[in-house]
């Protein structure tokens, strides 16, 4: 059938790759997705109430990861799994003082992890697109999309009407060339429903990054 299919569009003068095209957002969305999700990692920590689900960003190829702080907070037992299913123990390393909701946890890779990049996160702009990959409810590497809603110069935090779930704190807020310009941190649900209902908040990529630097060398050895 497929041959038959294929003789057709030749004859009707059609270009059989152009019924596979994609239109330039879409492809905009498939190209960050597959740049990034190989650098995107599933965390469950375990704690003292259970189990703490989350995401993170894999920022050096050695296996050092950042995520929120309360992703791995108390944590007794802390499990890393990577895009294509292996599983990893993690060494807690650092978090960043109190309100920051960052931190640094490490894997031993036998072989180069992908990592991420950030931007200036002094750049970004109300009604920018914006990307975010995260394990929803486990639904491991879930792309959504959405816009920077608002930014909270006050709390030093964006907002977003991409979906934001649990599950995907620690997970990256990227723009459209796929760099990381905040990293997930909660949502907003004053009636106590624990589902994304448009507003998600994401710390800005410049904190990551100040974090990250500071971090003593000595503990990412």
């Amino acid at each position: 059938m497929k041959k038959y299919l294929v003789m057709l569009i030749i004859l009707l003068g059609f270009n059989y790759n152009s019924a596979i095209a994609y239109a330039p957002d879409e492809q905009i969305n498939i190209s960050v997705y597959e740049k990034i999700s190989p650098a995107i990692v599933a965390i469950e920590a375990q704690v003292k109430d259970g189990v703490s689900a989350g995401t993170g960003c894999i920022v050096r190829s050695d296996g050092l990861i950042l995520t929120g702080s309360h992703v791995v907070e108390n944590y007794k037992d802390i499990e890393v799994t990577t895009h294509n299913g292996q599983t990893y123990k993690a060494q807690f390393i650092a978090q960043m003082g109190k309100n920051k909701d960052l931190a640094l946890i490490k894997i031993n890779p036998k072989h180069s992890l992908e990592t991420v990049s950030f931007a200036d996160s002094e750049s970004v702009k109300v009604g920018q697109k914006v990307l975010s990959i995260g394990n929803p409810f486990g639904f491991s590497n879930t792309l959504t999309q959405g816009i920077i809603s608002r930014i909270d110069y006050v709390k030093n935090r964006f907002q977003t009407d991409a979906a934001i779930n649990p599950g995907c704190s620690g997970g990256p807020l990227l723009n459209s060339t796929g760099e990381v310009i905040g990293i997930s941190q909660s949502i907003y649900n004053p009636d106590h429903n624990i589902s994304n209902i448009g507003i998600g908040f994401a710390i800005p990529s410049n904190e990551a990054i100040k974090f990250i630097a500071s971090v003593d060398k000595k503990k990412l050895k």
